[in-house]
């Protein structure tokens, strides 16, 4: 029987770093190029804003697999149980839940994902997934084993879920939490970019509260440089740009200087 690792779990085990980057496009051969780099422990997926199909989706795993990498699912509030449980049986070694405004939908959602056992109180059945490659015919057991490596990761980014950051830390099964500077900014009725100090305070506190509570806390950054700030908060887990970002730069810094140089002809 083929088991893959939960590398992204082991990695948290193990108390090491993680670096990961974002990936919009459904392409395979896009997640693929990006883990070929050697980068990145893990892909994420923005399922939240990209409408991928299913079968995009076990792609997308597998081509992470097959350069060794993790991969991560973020998943919009309205759908995350069905998407979630479609894609812990593809295969995807983390979840990143969005929009939670308290503990109690937290621990709404990790019922939701949690198999129906004795030890486990939650409502996922034995899943119809992709055996081939993956983990053909598990037994019922194993599989709860392999659902119980599923990281999952949620977002604090309404004030409401800033509030409750100690109760949601609290939830067990909870591995890691994001906080969310844009909708937390818009949640108390202000733009992040006039209120940053605000913000920070507010990112500040629950990085410290996930880290006294054993939950790892993970940030999303565009420059290396400003990893300094979050590491000296004792933060481990990084998130650098995305693919539009990387394209963004190269066409604007590339082709401008492409161009730059093919408009020297009309001079001439």
């Amino acid at each position: 029987m083929v088991t893959m690792e939960n590398k992204i779990r082991r990695l948290l085990k193990e108390g090491k770093p993680l670096v990961n980057t974002r990936i919009w496009s459904p392409w395979g051969t896009t997640a693929e190029a990006a883990a070929a780099s050697g980068s990145f422990d893990y892909l994420e997926f923005l399922a939240e804003y990209v409408p991928y199909n299913l079968r995009e989706l076990e792609d997308l795993v597998r081509a992470c697999e097959n350069q060794g990498v993790g991969s991560m699912l973020k998943v919009d509030f309205q759908n995350r149980g069905y998407v979630a449980q479609k894609a812990a049986a593809m295969g995807f070694q983390a979840i990143l839940f969005t929009d939670h405004q308290n503990a109690e939908q937290v621990k709404e959602t990790m019922t939701l994902i949690t198999p129906e056992t004795p030890a486990y109180n939650g409502r996922f059945g034995y899943p119809n997934g992709r055996w081939l490659g993956y983990n053909p015919e598990p037994s019922q057991m194993e599989y709860v084993d392999m659902n119980a490596s599923l990281v999952k990761a949620f977002m604090v980014e309404k004030k409401s879920a800033v509030d409750d950051i100690e109760a949601i830390c609290k939830v067990p099964g909870v591995d890691m939490i994001q906080f969310g500077p844009s909708d937390y900014c818009m949640s108390i009725g202000c733009n992040s970019a006039e209120h940053r100090e605000e913000w920070r305070a507010a990112e500040r506190h629950c990085i410290e509260v996930a880290i006294a509570n054993g939950v790892r806390p993970r940030v999303e950054l565009y420059r290396p440089e400003d990893a300094e700030y979050y590491k000296e908060l004792g933060v481990k887990d990084f998130c650098i740009g995305d693919e539009f970002d990387i394209l963004k730069d190269y066409w604007a810094n590339v082709g401008g200087a492409m161009r730059k140089s093919a408009m020297e002809m009309d001079k001439s």
